[in-house]
């Protein structure tokens, strides 16, 4: 994701997600088909430090973790534990550190209710006692979804079982800990009803795919605000559209996709013409001075489109 003006993507798209609206419309999709299970009023903020200190033999270690968003769904007098991710790149061990985020959770509540326990004296059995854990005590369920915005296809495991080497006599007795991805370039299947959701989701999907003519489409009478012009903007790595956004931002004016198309096509033009040089094992200095040519670009734009997608 693109860095310039000081613009820092994680930042960026966590603040998007802070809105209930849109929290509670992306567990939707993804949990439940669109159903609008969770609501965005039940919604409270939750701590987004985990990080924990385990002890074991006699050696103690701080370990920290930090989810990006993290909020409680009201469910009755209970509640669920909603954690979101956002990643931009392949993470090998995604699986992994999802598990440990979720422990972390888990193992954050049983300290508060051990201390409770502790203070209060609410042992009624050694066993409660031993454990700081009374026989009735319940901790809260934990979903972490993690959104993968890469133009990539996602390839890494989608499971612990994924990242282990088992013995085929194992299989059957190793416990698999799955973990929620959402991959933005397969989004089409869900039903998003907040209409940022689905623009950020539709409109970054197009822009990988080259389909500029859909945007062009469906949005050709629409305009959208310079926050989802820029969110699109750093998934997409589009800097025009960074900049843009920026600008409409300070100016309180609202986005037109349009008018951000023609720079997005000249990209796409742009990245077709160096791929074909490549395949026919043109050099990056005659590629260069091709495309110098072929679309009146300066030598330093030209050098910088070739090293990006040369």
């Amino acid at each position: 994701m693109s860095t310039q003006n000081n613009v820092k993507p994680d930042i960026i798209l966590k603040n998007f997600w802070k809105n209930n609206e849109r929290f509670a419309d992306i567990f939707n999709a993804y949990l439940f088909q669109g159903e609008q299970i969770i609501k965005s009023e039940d919604l409270t903020e939750a701590d987004t430090d985990i990080s924990s200190l385990i002890k074991f033999n006699g050696h103690a270690e701080t370990l920290g973790k930090v989810f990006d968003v993290v909020k409680k769904s009201a469910n009755g007098v209970d509640y669920v534990i909603l954690g979101l991710e956002n990643q931009s790149k392949i993470h090998y061990a995604m699986p992994l550190r999802h598990m440990i985020g979720d422990a972390f959770s888990y193992l954050k509540e049983y300290k508060e209710l051990e201390a409770k326990n502790k203070k209060y004296k609410n042992y009624k059995t050694k066993h409660e006692f031993l454990s700081k854990f009374q026989k009735t005590d319940r901790l809260h369920p934990i979903v972490t979804i993690c959104i993968y915005y890469g133009e990539d296809e996602w390839d890494g495991p989608r499971s612990l079982i994924d990242m282990l080497d088992i013995p085929e006599e194992f299989e059957s007795l190793i416990s698999d800990y799955k973990f929620n991805l959402i991959e933005l370039r397969k989004s089409e299947l869900l039903k998003f009803q907040n209409e940022d959701v689905k623009t950020i989701f539709d409109i970054s999907r197009f822009i990988y795919n080259r389909e500029y003519d859909k945007i062009n489409n469906i949005y050709k009478e629409k305009t959208i605000s310079p926050e989802l012009g820029m969110v699109i903007g750093l998934i997409t790595e589009t800097q025009k559209l960074i900049d843009d956004s920026l600008r409409l931002e300070q100016e309180g004016v609202e986005f037109n996709m349009c008018k951000a198309l023609e720079e997005l096509e000249e990209r796409g033009r742009i990245e077709g013409a160096i791929r074909i040089s490549k395949r026919v094992n043109a050099s990056k200095e005659d590629t260069i001075k091709n495309i110098m040519e072929e679309f009146s670009l300066d030598k330093e734009t030209a050098s910088k489109y070739v090293e990006e997608y040369y």
